[in-house]
């Protein structure tokens, strides 16, 4: 098992300007899937988990950068993140100020993965929005949708600004 990581991007251009690609934004998504996935095999497993869910955060959230707009899908009571520690409760669970959240990255998903529908993509910015499948051990996937807003750090990696995501409509 490896720690997720922030996701460096190379420069697309010869005169030195980086640009944010869509293949960046999909390796962007991987990252998170897969650190998902890797929170939800710790916990299962035994490990240290809550490191792992850290580190995910940390790496791929822009907290240490400016805001950061995170509204969770299940979220209720605190249904907008707009810190760390928010943020890292709605992964794992355990925080009293959070009380609602029963971890969603400890739900033993299996895999994680993205149906963009739309990106928008600038130079050092970068939105997505589609679909993404969460696997259980079940294998029957849970479609939620998402939106995704991206920053270039100084180091040239991607970090989440914007994070919405939400279970769809359905007729009643």
């Amino acid at each position: 098992m490896h720690f997720v990581h922030k996701v460096p991007i190379e420069a697309q251009h010869g005169d030195g300007v980086v640009t944010i690609t869509a293949a960046d934004v999909e390796k962007a998504q991987r990252a998170w899937g897969d650190g998902i996935v890797e929170i939800a095999a710790a916990f299962d497993a035994g490990m240290d988990h809550v490191q792992q869910a850290k580190v995910h955060v940390e790496a791929l959230y822009a907290y240490d950068l400016g805001p950061v707009l995170f509204k969770p899908t299940f979220a209720i009571e605190h249904q907008f993140r707009p810190t760390f520690e928010g943020a890292l409760s709605y992964f794992i669970g355990g925080n009293e100020a959070f009380s609602e959240d029963n971890g969603f990255a400890i739900k033993s998903w299996t895999n994680v993965r993205f149906e963009n529908q739309k990106m928008v993509l600038n130079e050092t910015t970068a939105m997505a929005m589609g679909n993404y499948f969460f696997t259980p051990p079940n294998g029957e996937e849970v479609k939620v949708e998402f939106s995704f807003g991206y920053i270039m750090d100084s180091t040239g990696a991607l970090r989440i600004q914007l994070h919405h995501s939400s279970v769809p409509a359905s007729r009643n």
